[in-house]
This record gives C-alpha cells, structure tokens and sequence, in this order.
C-alpha cells in the first residue's frame, strides 16, 4: 500500500521545514503521491525511526517493545550464539538489527562468566586475534566488540592492537567497551572507531577529547546505564563487579560534555539487556527516550541529540540506507506531537509508528513498563 502522509514537519537532520507530504511506498520512501491513501499529519513533527546504538537483544519481545517505542533499528553489542542472532534478524516490520556478536575478552574477566558469551569470546593472546575475528565474521557479525575491563583482567595491549588491525584489514569496525579513563586511553591507542560507556573514575580531559575528534572516532554513552551504575540504590558489591569503587555519575557526564564540545559525533544507546541482575529499572525502548534526555542534559543541543538517535548512527555505522527521510530510504518513521527541538521530551509523544513501512501501535510512554 501506498500512504501519502500530508501536513508533516519533517525533521531533515539540522531543523523542521515546513509542513509537507512524506509517501510511503511500500518499504521504503516514495517521491510519487498518486494513487496513495492520504493521511492528515495535522502539522505533527515526523522524526526518522530512532536508532539504540547499544544494546544486547533478548529474543523478537525484544524488537516487538523496541518498535512501538520507535527505535526502528538496533545495534546489538554482544550476543551469542550466532543462530540466535539470527533468528532476530530480517523480520518484516519489526526493528532491524546489527550486532557485534561475541565479544572479544580476557579470561577471569567480570564478562567471562556470562554464559554463552564467555567462553565463546576468550582471546588470551595476540596470537588468536586473527582466528577469533575472522570467525566472528564468518558466523555474520557485522562490526567487532572488545571489551577493556580495566582495572581488572582484560585484553594486553598487544592482543587489543591485534584484534584491532585484523578487523581494520577486513575494512570492519571495532567497538570497544570502556568504563574507565585507563580503558579509554588504551582504546584509543589501539585506534578503535567507537568508544561505547563513559569512564567513572575520572572524566575525559581535553586532551583525550581533541584525539578523539582528530582521529574521527564516535563515543556512545549509554548514560542510562552511567546513571543506573551508579545510583545511591546500587549495591557495592554491583559496583565494584560491573564499575569501580568511586564512580561518579558526573565523570561520566562531564566526559560526554568533553567530547561534545571537541567536535567528537555522539550516538545514542543504552546498554538495555535482559540480565536480572543488571543495574537500573529500564527496559527496551523507553531507556532510549530517557537518554535522549541524558544527553541534553549533558550539554548536547535538541538537534543534536535527535541526530545521536538518527542520522550519526546511521553515517557512522554505514547503513545508508536509513537515518533521514529522503525518496528511496527504509519507510522507517515515528510521527510526534510538539516539538523535540524545542523539548526533547515531545519525542516521547509518539502518535504513529512506520517501521518498513509497516504500520504500529505506539506505546504510550508515561507510566509504561
């Protein structure tokens, strides 16, 4: 079916033009309105499907809740095994996924003992870095994940440097997990694309900032999960597993606003999974709201913490065909009341939600669980 969705303000990635029609053909975005069913957007603000740039899927419930909060497109950032992955992906008008699959990490590592996950992801030398990656993407994981667990066991410098040249030799991206400033520094030394968390111990000084935008490399908060680690509610014996003993919110707070300020392209994710003993009191979909929030609260302009959840994560992580609303792109899209450039918090109005151009009940975000 073709829909023509008429008196819409669409968000093009910088500001809201002025009301016009949006075609949905199908799957993706049409140019041409003949012959489509019209809809009157009554002047609402029609935003690209948002984009949780971390999070670990639990199953299609997962992509089912992820859709009707908006979130049209998924960046899994460790799961295993391969067939589960795989049986999230390619589902019609459900959100589309990517994931890093089996995450590189140290024995005794605090993420060793994951089940599925742990075992699968050993590399204890520089020596199996090669085989490691290469299975990785063989099994169809679409960018690598290295989790630095520093201070504690983690990947040497040599094995995190190897893994990383291997997956830049088969033109792939490295995402490393970093929670600490030491963490941070030996990703970057290692040349990773994307940090994903935000140290706690101490924030990102100037310095570390400024090679972070030279270098091009992207930081993805997930500062909901900052926020949960270490909320007053937060058991010690949490924070010292999955943190460190002296974590600050505001380090991590005060990293995102170094970065911001130093050119560094920020994305939005969350860190939502579906471990019973993680930290925090969220769930899919609606933890991406919340970051949104986060994220200004940080300092990041509304413009800009709209592009961290569309069209940045689409860019950095080369999925051209989504992020902005232009003729032959996804039909993904979430049509809101009021204005998130005015009020991030509009975002959470969802009034209809295209996901491929399948059509969804939004969820009703207050008081949702």
């Amino acid at each position: 079916m073709k829909t023509a969705l008429r008196n819409v303000r669409v968000f093009d990635g910088r500001q809201l033009l002025r009301p016009g029609t949006v075609v949905l053909d199908h799957d993706r975005i049409g140019s041409d309105a003949s012959g489509a069913m019209a809809v009157d957007g009554a002047g609402a603000v029609l935003l690209p499907g948002l984009t949780d740039a971390h999070l670990h899927l639990g199953g299609r419930s997962a992509l089912e809740r992820l859709v009707r909060f908006g979130v049209t497109t998924a960046l899994d950032m460790a799961n295993a095994p391969p067939e589960f992955i795989d049986s999230m992906r390619g589902i019609r008008g459900l959100t589309d996924i990517r994931s890093a699959g089996t995450a590189a990490l140290a024995p005794g590592s605090v993420h060793s003992h994951i089940p599925e996950i742990g075992e699968r992801g050993l590399v204890r030398t520089a020596g199996e870095a090669e085989r490691f990656v290469t299975e990785r993407f063989a099994e169809g994981s679409n960018y690598l994940k290295i989790l630095i667990d520093l201070p504690g066991p983690s990947p040497d410098r040599a094995t995190i440097d190897a893994l990383v040249a291997t997956a830049h030799r088969l033109e792939r991206l490295v995402v490393a997990h970093a929670l600490s400033y030491e963490a941070a520094e030996v990703a970057q030394a290692a040349g990773v694309d994307a940090l994903t968390h935000t140290p706690l111990d101490r924030p990102l000084d100037r310095t570390a900032a400024d090679r972070m935008a030279a270098a091009g490399r992207t930081l993805i908060p997930t500062l909901v999960m900052m926020e949960a680690l270490t909320a007053p509610s937060t058991s010690p014996q949490m924070l010292a597993q999955w943190a460190m003993p002296g974590a600050s919110y505001d380090s991590a707070r005060a990293s995102v606003a170094a970065a911001y300020s130093a050119g560094v392209p920020i994305l939005a994710g969350t860190d939502t999974n579906t471990d019973a003993e993680s930290a925090g009191n969220y769930s899919f979909g609606d933890s991406l709201h919340h970051e949104l929030e986060l994220l200004v609260d940080a300092g990041l302009s509304n413009v800009d913490a709209l592009r961290a959840a569309t069209v940045l994560p689409a860019a950095c992580f080369g999925l051209t065909d989504r992020g902005v609303i232009a003729p032959g792109r996804r039909a993904d899209l979430i049509l809101v009341d009021g204005d998130p450039l005015h009020d991030i918090r509009a975002v959470r109005s969802i009034s209809r939600v295209w996901c491929g151009g399948v059509e969804h009940t939004p969820a009703r975000l207050a008081g949702q669980t």
